[in-house]
């Protein structure tokens, strides 16, 4: 163990951003795996994966089968996979328009615990909402993930395993809300799913402006707060970039975000 912590103080802190565009679901959770795996053996520095997934329902560990409101099979109808995680919650919908953040961190890096590390992926949320004049909040007793009003915006659902996070958040940006009509959406029933788009009925969303607020919002508190550097990925492979210009590659991460 003190090995382990020797080594996890001589790792860069960096934070490397992976924009995937858009990513099959399983291809993604096998990539998930083989990150968490290197990150646990110090292989790799804290990364960020950014993406968002074709038509998908995802089950996690707190799975209830009856949350899914239509049999199975119909869901090729609807141009949709369903896929059983090792995530926490229920069951939710991720698709296009729908911005997700999969972080793959050693929490003794950045030195908080699990509680703390829900709650900033939470307050992330609100921050990012708040950004386009909509006042979300953080669930209730009983609720979880962030919510405008009765209505829910966004979905927390993460894994930790030897302290290295996986899974994470994602944002209803602007995705198809009927394909909530056909489940329990995180098990709570009897309340709404919203998004940006219906909460503002704005034409913004792509505004360059607005998507770098939209980065400084998500990753704030994560790095720029604690002198981290960030690489984020091109054709030519990762960059490094100076501090600096930390505003110019979160601008480039929002841009993945709402491609």
């Amino acid at each position: 163990m003190i090995m382990d912590d020797l080594q996890e103080m001589r790792s860069p802190r960096t934070l490397e951003v992976w924009k995937l565009g858009t990513v099959n679901y399983l291809k993604s959770l096998k990539l998930e795996d083989k990150l968490v795996s290197d990150r646990k053996a110090n292989r790799i520095p804290d990364t960020l994966l950014s993406l968002q997934h074709p038509p998908t329902y995802t089950l996690g560990k707190r799975r209830t089968d009856h949350n899914l409101l239509i049999p199975e099979a119909e869901l090729k109808g609807l141009g949709a996979e369903l896929h059983y995680t090792q995530r926490g919650g229920d069951i939710t919908f991720h698709g296009p328009h729908h911005a997700i953040l999969y972080p793959i961190i050693s929490l003794r890096s950045i030195g908080i615990g699990a509680r703390n590390y829900v709650d900033t992926l939470e307050r992330s949320m609100i921050e990012f909402a708040s950004v386009y004049g909509v006042k979300a909040r953080a669930g209730h007793k009983g609720e979880t993930g962030v919510w405008v009003g009765d209505r829910k915006i966004g979905v927390i659902g993460v894994r930790i395993s030897s302290g290295i996070t996986s899974h994470g958040l994602a944002f209803n940006i602007d995705p198809d809300l009927k394909y909530f009509e056909h489940i329990v959406p995180c098990g709570i029933a009897d309340k709404e799913v919203t998004s940006l788009r219906r909460e503002t009925d704005t034409m913004l969303l792509h505004s360059e402006e607005m998507m770098m607020l939209c980065g400084r919002k998500i990753l704030h508190s994560f790095w720029t707060t604690r002198r981290r550097s960030i690489k984020t990925n091109s054709p030519s492979g990762l960059t490094r970039f100076n501090p600096v210009l930390i505003e110019c590659i979160l601008l480039t991460l929002c841009n993945s975000l709402f491609d």
